[in-house]
């Protein structure tokens, strides 16, 4: 036997594993755009007030710096299905909420960016419940 053929279940993936895998892939991308957005920033190619690096609050450095690096990365983990790629994107999502909900004079109010986290989390556990009752009746079943 195969080393693919040890590692393809036997029964396919239900609908739900398939919509989730979807979804992970399409906060990837959500999450790749944003790391892009923060790296156009850092490079000095954003046309605003805070266009180049050096010119930005110490706060706004730290934050895009960080931003910069965990999104692409929490891209990666998502698009690939990676256990850890929720997690870190989590970590974005709470730095970002924190930024715009918490500190608003400094960050700014961006609370569709805040709405946009929150929707995925909550769809996220809501996939994850739905996994978890499928494999616990699948369990009970046999």
């Amino acid at each position: 036997m195969s080393d693919i053929e040890a590692r393809t279940p036997l029964f396919g993936l239900s609908m739900v594993e398939t919509l989730f895998a979807w979804f992970q892939r399409l906060v990837a991308v959500y999450c790749l755009i944003f790391g892009v957005l923060y790296w156009v920033r850092l490079i000095g190619y954003y046309d605003g007030p805070l266009w180049r690096f050096d010119l930005m609050p110490v706060y706004w450095q730290v934050v895009s710096v960080t931003l910069s690096a965990f999104f692409p990365f929490a891209a990666i983990g998502l698009w690939m299905l990676a256990s850890w790629g929720p997690v870190i994107w989590f970590i974005c999502a709470v730095t970002e909420t924190v930024m715009y909900v918490g500190f608003p004079a400094m960050f700014g109010q961006h609370y569709l960016v805040v709405a946009i986290h929150v929707f995925a989390a909550c769809l996220y556990a809501a996939f994850r419940i739905i996994m978890l009752v499928q494999k616990r009746r699948v369990t009970s079943q046999g």
